[in-house]
């Protein structure tokens, strides 16, 4: 049910993304297209990450930003910079999922619907950021 709330996350904020539509727009657009009546519960936890991004984008940015420093935001490919920040939003702010399993949702997602080398880059960046991050706090 999570892998699946991620994958219509990863949805909505692409649309976000290439329409440059609200988060509320994006949301209705999701619903309108795409039958959520036989997975509320996923689409249920996937509007909350959606939520939670971008109620904390500038922050998760910056995170991203510090351990990719060689990739602008505005310049990673679409797909890889919303898993990151799917990723990072779970890591800090859903103390409910352990940071490993975040991290390994990514890259399963990567897997999907990235490039060849997208789970690599994405591992490597959330690996940097767990370690540096957040590892001390566990």
């Amino acid at each position: 049910m999570r892998r699946k709330g991620r994958e219509i996350a990863l949805q909505i904020l692409y649309q976000k993304d290439v329409a440059g539509v609200s988060t509320e727009e994006a949301i209705e657009n999701y619903k309108q297209h795409f039958n959520v009546t036989n997975s509320k519960e996923a689409f249920k936890f996937g509007e909350e990450l959606v939520r939670g991004v971008g109620e904390n984008l500038k922050f998760i940015d910056e995170v991203i930003q510090k351990y990719a420093p060689s990739w602008p935001i505005e310049r990673m490919n679409i797909t890889d910079r919303n898993i990151l920040r799917l990723a990072v939003y779970e890591m800090f702010f859903r103390p409910d999922i352990p940071e490993v399993v975040s991290i390994n949702e990514a890259v399963e997602l990567a897997k999907l619907y990235g490039t060849d080398d997208s789970p690599a880059f994405i591992n490597g960046v959330l690996d940097g950021i767990y370690k540096k991050e957040l590892k001390k706090r566990a």
